[in-house]
């Protein structure tokens, strides 16, 4: 049976309810609601007596006789209530829902199994709408053991689909006598990790009969999410490595040579080098360079970028990098600029604040070839933007580009142009494998010579003074300072300190002709933005209110101290990079951490992280704890993981597991052509998963 068949045709469902779990749930055919697992189990195997009850019991499961019953629809809201009894005394049932059918099919005399939650009603103890089964009925019941409970919404709540009404569909899809649910791992796989059987884990997960039987589901599960994961990710890779002609850059010549050995003002680290050498690699293989960059703040990505696209230039093609803000990418042609020297020409900026007539002439030489390297921002994937012979394309924090956006640049070449994505939120390990599987991923971890650790602290907002003074005294001894806010304007739902309020309180302390202050945050123009900043570059102001517009691209070694006002407003990805503004320099830098005397448990870890360590792999793994993969910075987007039981923090074991599985049977059978993996590569089809491009999943 084709598992798609419409959730409509249930019973007690129908079109206007099946259309309402489809807008709220999502779920709208069989195998949705296969997919749709439990979030938690009652338990149903242990039994009490009426005497043993106490209200603030957990729910309870009795087995009791009816003993009398009465519908009150006078004064108050219409009910039903109920007395059943054992040897050891007597409760009360209620129900307020669905009365007349409960009251019609209640038998006095007859035996239950009663099951719900126990309360207080003044001084009696009783139970609202409990579920009575007869014996007959629960021997007969998938959920005689453990209950699945399932999570709904208020709107599904009203038309009684809530957990129980998602419950009953669960029984009517698993009990639909022509139900196939189709093998998907073979037996060879199943046999090796000691796997259950698809048809056995589903059944297993929304009816356990044991909690042997729920784990042996769960695992089997969990496995086969990971597996597919990594089987998709490490095929498209294979495939795009045998399949995708790329550019061949044969030569490192006089550009690169020149720069390396005549401009380069500092020694690259090993790491650097290590990282130019997997990229020199990739450019000669003649196949499409897709690699993903990792290097925490200040790591020294740029001139590593730089470096690559110097390659290019020897080879005679033409290289681009995009930056998703005007500010990021005019920080990138000025360290660029400032890196070749400046006999070095042909290279351009191009973002929608550039003048038409500038523009007219950058889209001219871009086509003629007299134009190399081109920076901007989302304006490079502009039709208009054409290429003489586009080699590479870097782009800088990549997961602030949609999938459309950056594939619109590896269609601007006859062969899809090397490609380097770039980003300062270091990912961990476990996500790197999932969520970019498909990448070669190289890492610059370690940070340039001579740079001295950021020190970090929290101060409560009794300590304000302090922190006033001590800005004093860094801007005496001729540093500058930022001061980030999360806010722009008044909140009336969150009491925390916003920027326009912060800078009234500042002139108060740092009073002009003594101290200026530049403002920048994302409502101003980019003009004045860019006014603003220029001001802070040049030192003519010795303080920085801004937003988190300043989280990247911002370079000032001068800049020694960042103050962040309200920090447990702010997610540790966000915490870092700003505390990586500062640190550019040979001095000591501050990164002050200010916030509230009340703090959350999770608020609390966050700064406790920050002030402990300055390793960004060591805080993206608190992250991916805290706030789980679906909401790190990226993963939204990307469609890949969706997973429903799987946790990339609590599964890394069957994570590397799965992977290292993939890699063998790729490396025996790339095409899984063989018998043995003939329920993969059907499972691999039928999901659609041979034809992804891997411009979606980059």
């Amino acid at each position: 049976m084709d598992n798609t068949f419409p959730l409509a045709y249930l019973k007690g469902l129908g079109p206007a309810k099946a259309a309402l779990l489809q807008k709220e749930l999502g779920l709208s055919n069989f195998n949705d609601i296969l997919t749709y697992y439990p979030y938690r189990y009652l338990d149903r195997t242990t039994w009490h007596k009426i005497g043993e009850i106490e209200p603030d019991m957990p729910f309870v499961q009795i087995k009791a006789k009816l003993v009398r019953k009465e519908l009150f629809a006078g004064k108050g809201p219409r009910r039903l209530k109920a007395w059943v009894s054992d040897e050891t005394g007597v409760l009360e049932l209620v129900w307020f829902q669905a009365v007349s059918f409960i009251d019609k099919n209640l038998r006095l005399n007859e035996n239950y199994i009663v099951f719900g939650k126990p309360g207080l009603f003044g001084d009696s103890l009783n139970m609202v709408h409990p579920e009575l089964e007869t014996n007959a009925e629960h021997e007969a019941s998938l959920s005689a053991f453990m209950q699945p409970v399932y999570s709904s919404t208020e709107r599904l709540k009203k038309v009684y689909l809530d957990s129980k009404g998602i419950l009953n569909l669960c029984k009517q899809v698993l009990s639909f006598p022509t139900l196939q649910i189709t093998e998907t791992l073979p037996l060879y796989i199943r046999e090796k990790f000691k796997l259950i059987s698809k048809e056995t884990a589903i059944r297993s997960i929304h009816f356990p009969k044991s909690q042997i039987d729920l784990r042996q589901a769960i695992s089997r599960l969990k496995f086969e999410e990971l597996f597919f994961i990594q089987l998709k990710m490490l095929r498209i890779k294979k495939n795009r490595i045998l399949k995708s002609r790329g550019f061949v850059f044969p030569r490192v010549a006089a550009i690169f040579n020149d720069f390396y050995q005549n401009q380069l003002k500092f020694e690259l680290t090993y790491a650097q080098k290590r990282v130019i050498k997997e990229i020199r690699h990739d450019c000669v293989s003649g196949h499409q360079m897709n690699r993903l960059l990792q290097g925490d703040v200040g790591s020294g990505k740029t001139i590593v970028a730089l470096m690559s696209m110097l390659i290019a230039l020897d080879n005679g093609f033409q290289a681009c990098l995009m930056a998703p803000t005007e500010i990021l990418a005019r920080q990138h042609l000025n360290s660029i600029t400032e890196a070749m020297g400046i006999d070095f020409k042909g290279i351009a900026l191009l973002t929608g604040s550039v003048r038409h007539s500038t523009v007219t002439t950058i889209l001219r030489e871009l086509k003629e070839g007299e134009l190399r390297i081109l920076i901007g921002t989302h304006s490079l994937i502009e039709d208009r933007v054409v290429f003489q012979n586009l080699g590479i394309v870097i782009i800088d924090e990549q997961h602030r580009f949609g999938v459309e956006q950056r594939a619109r640049l590896w269609r601007k070449n006859s062969l899809p142009p090397h490609m380097l994505v770039m980003t300062a939120t270091p990912i961990p390990r476990t996500l790197a494998m999932t969520l970019y599987g498909d990448l070669d991923i190289s890492v610059i971890d370690e940070l340039p010579a001579g740079r001295k650790p950021i020190k970090t602290v929290h101060y409560f907002e009794s300590h304000r003074l302090r922190l006033v003074g001590f800005i004093k005294e860094q801007i005496a001894l001729g540093r500058q300072i930022y001061i980030v806010y999360p806010l722009i304007e008044e909140s009336a739902t969150l009491d925390y300190l916003n920027l326009l309020q912060g800078l009234e309180q500042l002139e108060r302390s740092f009073a002009k002709p003594d101290y200026q202050i530049s403002i920048v945050h994302g409502k101003m123009k980019v003009v004045n933005k860019e006014l603003e900043m220029q001001r802070f570059v040049r030192g003519e102001t010795q303080i920085m209110v801004a937003t988190t517009v300043i989280e990247v691209g911002v370079n000032i070694p001068n800049a020694s101290v960042m103050v962040i006002e309200s920090a447990e407003r702010f997610g540790l990805s966000t915490l870092h990079q700003l505390r990586g503004r500062v640190g550019r320099g040979g001095e000591q830098s501050y990164c002050i951490l200010m916030s509230g005397n009340k703090l959350s448990a999770e608020s609390k870890l966050r700064i406790n992280t920050m002030v402990s360590t300055n390793d960004g792999f060591e805080i993206a793994e608190t992250d991916l704890k805290l706030r789980g993969p679906g909401n790190i910075e990226g993963t939204q987007q990307s469609g890949v993981l969706d997973l429903k039981l799987a946790d990339l923090v609590a599964d890394q074991q069957i994570l590397h597991a799965a992977r290292t599985l993939v890699l063998a049977i790729l490396e025996k059978d790339p095409a899984l052509i063989l018998e043995e993996n003939r329920l993969l590569n059907l499972f691999f089809n039928s999901k659609n998963l041979e034809h992804i491009s891997w411009e979606q999943i980059s």
